[in-house]
């Protein structure tokens, strides 16, 4: 069993996963195009960054958070 198999067996909860991804952050993005007869009318292009402000800015010695 490889490392990946041993970890997509085991349960995580909601909590451990939401602590990882805030502690190293993740990059959303996607688009839309809304069209009729093959013409576009619209596009909307969205991108956000979820992360916790610890992760997005370290916090230096003379920095307050």
């Amino acid at each position: 069993m490889s490392g990946r198999e041993a970890l997509e067996s085991q349960p995580i909860a909601l909590v451990d996963l939401l602590d990882r991804v805030l502690g190293t952050g993740v990059v959303v993005s996607g688009d839309l195009v809304l069209s009729i007869a093959d013409v576009d009318l619209v596009y909307v292009s969205l991108r956000a960054l979820l992360a916790s402000v610890r992760a997005a800015a370290p916090i230096h010695g003379d920095t307050p958070c």
